[in-house]
């Protein structure tokens, strides 16, 4: 008996629709499948505990072995709503942050818009995602994932003290015009696996096309107003990997790289890349 790809998935909202079909559809049964966080599917993948894993995209530079399955990714284009600097200061005059260090691709990300965009260095102080702890030990807060969909990002104040929240995804396209791409799935020294991409394929077709279904769901497990996880799921993240995206990821593992937060890598491998048609 053949045993199952042990497939690692990312637990936040936004991965719901990719998984869909492996979790609730025709493709349920095909994999071993897990979920954590993105870092920790990082880590499966790289001591060898997961076979796929929806990565960080920052991995590929810091794992070089990984070969991304092309199709599909967790992007954005403008808002992403979900990565949310929410700082005391304006970005320029920010000295540190304090990061939920869950998913290293936003960290990195913070870190790449400060440098670009405010010219600055700011000190990275890992911290559980607790708004209110974090401005008290650092300038700036990094939330992310589905505790940033807890948070007006309209907010204007932080305890009667003006604040700046600044959307991330929307700081990328202002400063490349590019969407931003933060998640990818991988594999790590495995052959080109029967199937596997047009089961990820499968598992994502099925969840975009029951989006009501996804919302009915996930608004009940994570306590948010169905709108919210609608208009996210929707508007703000989008799960395409085409041409731009390529371009997008090629252009911040350069400046992840300049600043000295990856491996400069030569060029993103792609597992049967033929596939691609965009």
């Amino acid at each position: 008996m053949v045993a199952k790809l042990r497939l690692c998935a990312v637990s936040y909202l936004n991965a719901a629709p990719l998984v869909w079909g492996m979790s609730h559809g025709p493709q349920k049964g095909l994999f071993d499948l897990r979920f954590a966080l993105p870092s920790a599917c990082a880590d499966q993948l790289r001591c060898g505990a997961a076979d796929v894993g929806l990565v960080p995209v920052i991995e590929l530079a810091r794992q070089p072995d990984l070969v991304v399955v092309p199709g599909s990714a967790i992007a954005c284009q403008g808002s992403v709503r979900s990565i949310l600097l929410v700082s005391k200061k304006p970005l320029e005059l920010i000295e540190s942050f304090a990061a939920d260090t869950g998913s290293r691709t936003s960290v990195v990300l913070a870190q790449v818009v400060a440098a670009q965009k405010g010219g600055i260095r700011p000190q990275l102080r890992p911290y559980p995602p607790r708004l209110d702890e974090m401005l008290e030990i650092a300038d700036a807060a990094l939330i992310i994932g589905d505790h940033a969909l807890r948070i007006d990002p309209s907010m204007e104040k932080w305890r009667d003290w003006p604040v700046y929240v600044y959307d991330l995804g929307t700081e990328w396209e202002d400063m490349t015009g590019l969407p931003m791409v933060f998640a990818v799935w991988a594999v790590k020294n495995l052959a080109d696996p029967d199937g596997l991409p047009e089961a990820l394929a499968g598992s994502a077709a099925y969840g975009l096309g029951r989006i009501d279904e996804i919302v009915d769901h996930e608004s009940a497990r994570l306590g948010l107003a169905p709108a919210v996880v609608r208009r996210y799921l929707t508007r703000n993240v989008s799960y395409e990997f085409g041409h731009r995206e390529r371009e997008s990821t090629s252009v911040f593992l350069r400046l992840a790289a300049e600043l000295g937060l990856a491996d400069a890598l030569m060029d993103v491998r792609f597992l049967r890349d033929s596939l691609v048609s965009r």
